[in-house]
């Protein structure tokens, strides 16, 4: 019988073995510590009531969050069209790097920790002068993501990017909107990985899909007031501020607030919720048992970084999600110049650019209804990208005179965005292992950061006003993500026939199994959603 079947593991640092019991084994989910601890049950909650509970004071908060996250993130696209560039003298293609810059911090700040920026780089080379097990003393910043609270560190990095935003209206010229931009990205970084540990935590995997799409809906809701914000500011005339700078001001006052109520109402786990009672937080923890992705876990396991470095599927998950990401950086970026270059005055431009939000919103709410019933998350994925394949095509061969069809080329690429939440729920659903969860939600959010990057740099002055290399960009991506989904469809559904031929060998693993912090590998009964 080997050591998983008999609930035996390494614990990571000394080649030794020890039982997987709680209060022995730090290796065990902390909350079944919590519900052994607690001795009460739960058998008089009502579930579907605890869920709306839970879903009026989770959900809000995270979908104002990712509201303010958008808001923030794009100002520059509407700022582009209110005089930003000509304002601080801007040349050739600085716009692109500016732009380009919230994106290489946002992954600068992802890739190590998705939570610790800059002390990070520093830790993890000081990490490669000590042993394995020293790593932690050494390098506390690089398990940032695993052990700091979720809530309030989301909390912490929503005041602070509010604060970078505000302060965007002091620059005057392209290095210092670069350094706004930079903050910018380092502290937005934070946004995805919170997110999606906190719905994780919180819901079962059915129940997921939904969820994601309530607070993803937030870009969409953003798009909409960015638009209406950029042509109410443009009609600011003031003296000694431009209507842009106001702008910045006011949104980064309002994302501050959004950080303040985050910290102080968005609890860390459903242990330490104090909106529920001690008969609650057990049923909330024995809901999600089933997914067998565990709660919290604070010890850090070099054992599923490795396994994770060998896993096909967060590869296929990386590359989808820079496909449709290059995509959503063009739109997202350089939407209002586009349409600007049809024919449209600035403040016209900003209107038009809302509807973009209205697509965003009918493809999230559609796909996270049917995933949620159907789980078939591939298919929309594949689904999704027809639109966003037809857009670009529109974008790209339509002569410019035809404005009618170059905006509903424009509205079209938009269904794309909300392949990102899809391939959120999917990591949610399909890794486990603490570790190798948290780090992987870090590398698929480097790789939208990639994709984003990538999309504002096929913008080049050379190209300008049609840019039609970007244009061909948006089209021959969709067709890549729509690819490489059907071959993520078929990943899962080979390993799960696997799994289900070596089920038929009995298993002895420990009753309390699905808290053991087991990666999706090491658990036999562990099945991909698909």
């Amino acid at each position: 019988m080997s050591e998983k079947q008999a609930g035996i593991v390494s614990d990571g640092s000394s080649g030794g073995s020890i039982p997987r019991e709680p209060g022995n084994d730090s290796s065990v989910d902390i909350a079944l510590t919590y519900v052994k601890n607690v001795g009460v049950g739960g058998g008089h909650v009502d579930e579907k009531r605890l869920v709306r509970k839970i879903d009026w004071r989770i959900v809000p908060i995270m979908f104002a969050c990712y509201i303010m996250q958008f808001i923030d993130k794009v100002l520059i696209n509407y700022a582009a069209v209110m005089g930003l560039p000509k304002d601080l003298k801007l040349k050739g293609n600085q716009f692109t790097w500016a732009a380009t810059s919230f994106f290489i911090a946002y992954l600068v700040a992802e890739i190590p920790t998705g939570k610790a920026p800059l002390p990070c780089i520093l830790s993890l080379t000081l990490s490669l002068y000590y042993r394995k097990q020293d790593v932690e003393s050494v390098a506390p910043y690089c398990y940032i993501l695993q052990k700091m609270p979720a809530g309030k560190y989301l909390g912490v990095n929503v005041i602070l990017w509010g604060i970078a935003t505000a302060c965007t209206a002091a620059a005057d010229d392209f290095t210092s909107l670069v350094v706004a931009r930079v903050f910018l990205g380092i502290f937005e970084a934070a946004i995805a990985p919170c997110l999606t540990i906190i719905t994780g935590m919180w819901y079962t995997t059915s129940e997921q899909p939904p969820r994601f799409a309530l607070w993803y809906c937030g870009l969409g809701i953003g798009q909409i007031i960015g638009g209406l914000v950029s042509y109410g500011f443009q009609q600011v005339k003031g003296e000694s501020l431009e209507g842009w700078r106001v702008m910045f001001i006011v949104l980064g006052a309002v994302t501050v607030i959004t950080g303040s109520v985050t910290y102080l109402f968005l609890p860390d786990t459903p242990m330490t919720a104090s909106f529920l009672t001690e008969e609650e937080k057990v049923v909330a923890i024995n809901r999600v048992g089933n997914n067998q992705t565990g709660i919290e876990n604070r010890t850090f396991k070099w054992s599923q970084i490795k396994e994770l470095a060998l896993d096909p599927q967060i590869y296929l998950l990386a590359l989808v999600t820079i496909l449709c990401s290059v995509s959503s950086g063009v739109i997202s970026t350089y939407s209002s110049t586009l349409i600007r270059n049809f024919g449209y005055t600035p403040p016209i431009a900003a209107l038009l650019n809302t509807p973009s939000g209205a697509v965003s919103l009918i493809a999230t709410i559609l796909s996270g209804i049917a995933v949620g019933k159907a789980s078939n998350r591939w298919l929309w994925i594949a689904g999704l990208a027809i639109p966003g394949a037809l857009g670009g095509g529109l974008m790209s061969f339509l002569p410019k005179s035809n404005r009618a069809g170059l905006l509903a080329g424009i509205y079209l690429v938009n269904s794309i965005v909300a392949v990102l939440i899809i391939i959120y729920n999917w990591l949610s659903a399909n890794i486990a292992g603490h570790t190798k969860r948290t780090v992987s939600m870090s590398l698929v959010a480097g790789a939208f950061s990639i994709g984003n990057i990538i999309g504002p740099q096929t913008f080049q002055a050379r190209d300008a006003p049609n840019f039609y290399p970007a244009k061909i960009a948006v089209l021959a991506t969709q067709a890549g993500a729509a690819l490489v989904a059907i071959v993520l469809r078929f990943y899962y559904g080979w390993q799960n026939s696997k799994r289900e031929k070596r089920s038929a060998v009995p298993q002895n693993l420990p009753e309390d199994s699905k808290w053991l912090n087991l990666t999706d590998k090491e658990n036999p009964n562990f099945r991909y959603v698909y």
